[in-house]
């Protein structure tokens, strides 16, 4: 009896096999993330990252604005009466 007890305490343990990866896909998302960026290097990144987008947009603003000022120079008033 015990060594039924056993094996459903295993099967309970290990992770559904029913699907096309035979529970491997648990294992290797913990693997992968074992071996991603420690927690100081993950916010650097997404510091960087945020930096990153912000250039861009000084980018776009100054793009927009250079544009802008070029359309109004080009156009002629006329008054309507």
């Amino acid at each position: 009896m015990s060594d039924e007890s056993t094996k459903a305490e295993e099967t309970a343990q290990r992770p559904e096999t029913n699907c096309l990866c035979g529970g491997f896909g648990p294992s290797l998302t913990r693997m992968v993330q074992a071996m991603g960026p420690s927690a100081a290097a993950s916010e650097h990144f997404r510091r960087a990252r945020i930096e990153m987008l912000k250039g861009i947009r000084e980018i776009l603003d100054h793009r927009i604005d250079s544009l802008s000022k070029g359309r109004e120079s080009q156009g002629t008033k006329v008054t309507v009466e």
